[in-house]
């Protein structure tokens, strides 16, 4: 017995993403009473799916396949025309071992211990400014941070400008526009920049250790024993730094979680690890970030009594899960504490998508995002005292991506002694 899924009766609802954007596939479940339901977008019939079963079935590399979903628009201007997230099959698996191999616990480490540093060394500087606006700095710092550790050299001088360039890319993601082409020439001199420095590597005149991500992906081998070819080489580079910068958005939402929940900031300051990894997965449970995923049905198949056609779109609502009421007690509301007895699935908490980290496409770079994060809060919480500033702190659940309006500003920093 097949059931229909429930529907819009629309002609296309692609402006209607862009009008409502985070929202938008809950406003829908809401209207029809339905965690599945069917629409149209970008002139194809697309099934939207939500929740914890759903995430389960639309990570089964059986049934769905990711090629051909990405639209061109996004590739043009964050992910790249050849990266690891477009594959499938055993091609997606040798390429994603390439980066789960770079993700070890020590590289992990030295990953953390270089935010550290570089968030300490911006302290005497922040101490003479007037203010500070925490996203601009979270940026260029970890712009710092990914360059170091992936064995790209950086000149000070360029610093600003390749932050703004990765930054120009992820802020192009919900973009129309201006916004979008921002991001679509950032890409292209990006890829270009990163394809000298892929080049210099193979002839020997840049030599990053061994186990840094430069190396790794500038001798990584493709099943045919040939090397990447180099704009492949460098969009899996970026795919290493541009993740690494956007982080700075979860950082200022961490900032604003501490700032209206002052007693979590205490308990934070007397943390010897186990709260601040709590607080760092409820923010990115709380807050906005990747809004969905999207792959294609494979072969016809039956899920729930509703019928997956072969060839059809089908969308994970990202943030719809991380705040569904049956998988989360009060998920409308901040709770670190939730995350104390969490019984730890990978298809119920996707900030950053779900499902298996060797063979399914679940971020490789996840661990590598909480590393960062416990690093910058720990920094903002045991470091530095800080005053925050009357400022316009909302952030819009229509703008993909989302941020606090001011960027999140401070002033009278002072080091800790």
């Amino acid at each position: 017995m097949v059931s229909d899924i429930p529907k819009e009766r629309v002609l296309d609802n692609t402006i209607s993403v862009l009008a409502e954007g985070y929202q938008f596939m809950s406003n829908r479940r809401i209207r029809l009473k339905s965690d599945i339901f069917e629409t149209r977008l970008m002139g194809q019939r697309a099934i939207s799916i939500c929740g914890e079963e759903a995430a389960k079935l639309f990570y089964d590399n059986d049934r769905f396949i990711r090629k051909g979903v990405v639209p061109k628009r996004i590739q043009k201007s964050l992910f790249g025309e050849s990266g690891v997230q477009l594959l499938d099959g055993e091609e997606h698996r040798h390429r994603k071992q390439m980066f789960m191999s770079i993700m070890t616990h020590e590289r992990l480490h030295d990953l953390a211990q270089i935010t550290k540093r570089q968030w300490n060394a911006r302290i005497t500087d922040w101490e003479q400014r007037d203010k500070v606006v925490l996203f601009d700095e979270a940026e260029e710092v970890l712009c710092r941070v990914a360059f170091e550790w992936a064995g790209v050299p950086l000149k000070e001088e360029d610093v600003e400008k390749r932050a703004i360039e990765m930054g120009k890319m992820i802020d192009a993601i919900g973009g129309v526009g201006e916004r979008y082409q921002r991001g679509k020439n950032a890409r292209i001199r990006s890829e270009e920049w990163i394809m000298g420095i892929i080049d210099q590597i193979r002839e020997g005149s840049i030599t990053p250790n061994a186990e840094t991500a430069a190396a790794v992906i500038a001798f990584h081998k493709n099943q045919d024993g040939k090397l990447l070819d180099t704009q492949t080489a460098a969009v899996e580079l970026i795919n290493i730094l541009r993740p690494i910068i956007a982080v700075g958005r979860f950082i200022t939402f961490g900032a604003l979680a501490l700032h209206d929940n002052p007693d979590i900031q205490t308990k934070l300051k007397t943390d010897h690890g186990r709260y601040g990894l709590m607080f760092v997965q409820e923010v990115r449970r709380y807050y906005p970030f990747a809004p969905f995923l999207g792959a294609k049905v494979k072969e016809s198949f039956t899920w729930n009594d509703y019928e997956f056609k072969k060839g059809t779109l089908v969308l994970l609502d990202l943030y719809g899960t991380n705040h569904d009421p049956s998988i989360w007690d009060h998920p409308e509301n901040f709770q670190p504490d939730r995350f104390a007895d969490w019984k730890e699935s990978p298809f119920s908490f996707i900030p950053q998508g779900g499902g298996d980290y060797d063979r399914g496409h679940r971020c490789a770079g996840e661990w590598a995002t909480i590393n960062i994060m416990k690093a910058s809060l720990e920094f903002l919480t045991k470091q530095i005292t800080y005053e925050v500033p009357e400022q316009d702190l909302t952030y819009n659940l229509i703008r993909i991506p989302s941020l606090p309006k001011s960027g999140f500003i401070i002033n009278h920093v002072k080091r800790l002694s």
